[in-house]
């Protein structure tokens, strides 16, 4: 599925985040929507869909960012990429 314009239009909208990773540069989430976005450092973005707040504030309080996206997203939540 393609992101449209209003998806695109809500990712310059979030608060961004940035993250000590080497593979996550930054994460933000959308409450109204319950979308988890993550910005990949080679500057892909995707939104995760149908996510529930309390996994967006322990992405923000895991030790490791790449590890939690691993685990706890990651195949767990429909994505769209973004750009």
């Amino acid at each position: 599925m393609a992101a449209g314009p209003a998806l695109k239009s809500e990712m310059f909208a979030v608060d961004w985040v940035s993250v000590a990773s080497t593979n996550v540069a930054a994460i933000a989430y959308s409450i109204d929507f319950q979308r988890l976005w993550v910005r990949f450092h080679n500057g892909s973005v995707y939104a995760f869909l149908a996510v529930p707040e309390s996994v967006y504030q322990g992405y923000l309080s895991a030790p490791s960012k790449g590890r939690y996206h691993h685990y706890h997203v990651k195949d767990q939540f429909g994505y769209l990429r973004v750009s």
